[in-house]
């Protein structure tokens, strides 16, 4: 395949044209270039097949060209083939994906674009969450529940940092996201768009969320609406006072006594489990019924 369109043979670690793939732990370095490195074929995949972000190049060995050869050619990548001894000399530690692509991150959307953008009646609200594994990991239970964007408070990490990405499997590539900058206040915008704006927390008095959608309510005896944004705050201190007391709605995922909390992560993907279900359950009483 190294014969095929696109596709470069390099053998010299120092080819000026891997420079996007040197120091890829190199944050800082990957903002102000405006670029972020998306790493393995699963990854690589879904950023070719979404069509967000523009592809600057791959960089392949060759089982991971043959495996992804005709989609790196379709979108017109330009694809550097190199051995694995390579491909670890320039990334600078060991690296068993196989393949890389250098994405360009352009400019950063605005909070009205992605709701305009946004499908479905599901968002997802990050406060202060700067473990870039939780983010990554919340992503991935964001596009698994259907959720259709998600937004970030200050102190959020960046989710096209590449751990985010890996630990996403490539839904922060796939998933619209945009930060409220004015915060707690940017939660009217999305409540002007007709969401009603949940947090999620572990304290007592807020409503038990397997009680949402029993009846059509919200638990409290309101009507449920039919657009639900979920805020989910960082582990440990958990959503700040100024964001609790923004929301519409407290929510709590019910537990045994002896924990009072879960991973964030894990707590965000039951709550936005229970919220796929009330939408599905709302969905199928709207269908006529033959």
């Amino acid at each position: 395949m190294s014969g095929a369109p696109g596709v470069l043979t390099i053998e010299d670690p120092e080819d000026p044209r891997l420079a996007d793939y040197r120091e890829i732990r190199d944050a800082e370095r990957r903002r102000r270039d405006g670029t972020f490195i998306a790493e393995g074929r699963q990854v690589v995949r879904r950023l070719l097949s979404v069509g967000r972000y523009r592809v600057r190049s791959a960089l392949c060995t060759p089982p991971a060209l043959h495996a992804l050869g005709e989609a790196l050619a379709a979108a017109g990548v330009p694809t550097y083939l190199v051995r694995q001894d390579i491909v670890e000399a320039v990334v600078g530690m060991e690296f068993h994906h196989g393949c890389l692509a250098a994405g360009e991150r352009g400019a950063e959307p605005t909070a009205e674009a992605v709701l305009a953008e946004a499908p479905g009646d599901r968002l997802v609200v990050l406060e202060g969450l700067g473990d870039s594994s939780n983010v990554g990991a919340l992503f991935r239970n964001a596009l698994a529940f259907g959720v259709g964007a998600v937004f970030l408070a200050p102190g959020t990490a960046d989710p096209l940092y590449r751990k985010a990405i890996r630990v996403s499997s490539g839904a922060t590539v796939a998933l619209p996201f945009a930060r409220l900058r004015d915060w707690p206040r940017d939660l009217d915008r999305l409540r002007e768009a007709g969401y009603t704006v949940l947090a999620l927390t572990p304290r007592a008095e807020a409503v038990d969320i397997g009680e949402l959608g029993n009846g059509g309510e919200l638990g409290d005896g309101r009507p449920l609406p039919a657009r639900l944004a979920l805020l989910l705050g960082t582990e440990g201190r958990g959503l700040s006072a100024e964001a609790l007391a923004a929301a519409d709605l407290h929510v709590r995922i019910p537990m045994a006594p002896e924990m009072d909390s879960l991973n964030v992560a894990a707590a965000g993907a039951v709550a936005l489990h229970w919220l796929s279900r009330i939408e599905s359950n709302a969905s199928a009483a709207r269908r006529p019924r033959t």
